[in-house]
């Protein structure tokens, strides 16, 4: 196998070249990487074993890859769920959806809202999160660290139909067909990397997204080491993280392992959502950011 990452090989089956944007989201979240993807992307290794993305979230940027081998996973059990069931039945995944939205139109939208997040901050389950997930504000999906609970306030824009939403079900089902999902630890999905294989890393940023699921547990040094573990056994790995805030004013300077990173590539990713959320709908012009994307190749 060449080292040569951009170099060719028998024992790779995924070979990519320039991938179209894809911008049909499925679940509305915060700090999604779905809108510039295919940037993101097109900084990966030409050709590689299988694709992994330990930190799913929203799933954007493995939907504008549509892997022909990919394994995504996270560790928040509701999200997980929807992933599992989208991949297994999406037609219950749509069933969900439109019973909630069903009950959300024909009462008190806020009130309805408030209930669903009850229910689910009482026994939180796929079903629930994935409606909130499209009705919250902004897609944050905050929670508090008193109690653990969501607690993001209803959006002000209507939902999406369940018609609409089942065509994206229909959509991410096909393009998500090779990945399997599980509800890993990022170090264990990071463990069955194989040589060859490439990781994309979306992890909670430290300088800004603090107050979202499974940001108050993270620490970026843990995910160092994990890095460095996948670096030495031959697999690649691409690391969304921290750059530039306030439209670019501010670096946010973070300690990198060294010789961990062999290359660091800065990409526009717009005005910041949860700044919004956080601003209370203030101006934004001053608050348009840049993420670094860091390379082990």
């Amino acid at each position: 196998m060449t080292d040569d990452p951009r170099g060719t090989s028998t024992d790779r089956v995924a070979c990519i070249g320039p991938v179209a944007p894809f911008k049909t989201q499925l679940l509305k979240w915060v700090g999604s990487k779905q809108k510039f993807a295919h940037e993101i992307i097109a900084h990966l290794p030409r050709d590689f074993g299988a694709y992994h993305e330990p930190f799913l979230g929203a799933g954007g940027v493995m939907a504008v890859l549509a892997p022909a081998r990919g394994f995504g996973s996270d560790t928040y059990p509701p999200l997980m769920e929807i992933w599992a069931t989208l991949s297994r039945e999406p037609e219950l995944l749509k069933t969900w959806y439109q019973d909630r939205w069903t009950a959300f139109q024909n009462g008190d939208r806020v009130a309805v809202y408030e209930a669903i997040k009850a229910r689910f901050n009482a026994a939180p389950n796929g079903a629930d999160f994935l409606f909130l997930c499209r009705s919250c504000y902004g897609g944050v999906v905050r929670f508090r660290r008193s109690n653990g609970h969501m607690s993001t306030p209803c959006g002000a824009h209507p939902a999406i139909p369940p018609k609409a939403f089942a065509k994206r079900v229909d959509l991410w089902h096909q393009r998500l067909r090779g990945a399997q999902f599980d509800l890993l630890d990022y170090r264990d999905a990071m463990d069955r990397a194989a040589p060859g294989d490439v990781i994309y890393c979306d992890p909670p940023y430290s300088f800004s997204q603090s107050i979202l699921y499974g940001a108050q547990s993270f620490q970026l040094p843990d995910l160092f080491e994990a890095i460095a573990k996948a670096k030495a056994r031959g697999v690649w790995v691409a690391l969304s993280i921290d750059g530039t805030k306030k439209s670019g004013g501010t670096y946010c300077d973070l300690p990198l392992p060294e010789g961990l990173f062999e290359r660091e590539i800065m990409l526009n990713v717009g005005r910041s959502m949860l700044r919004r959320f956080q601003m209370g709908g203030q101006t934004m012009e001053a608050e348009e950011v840049k993420d670094r994307l860091l390379l082990t190749y």
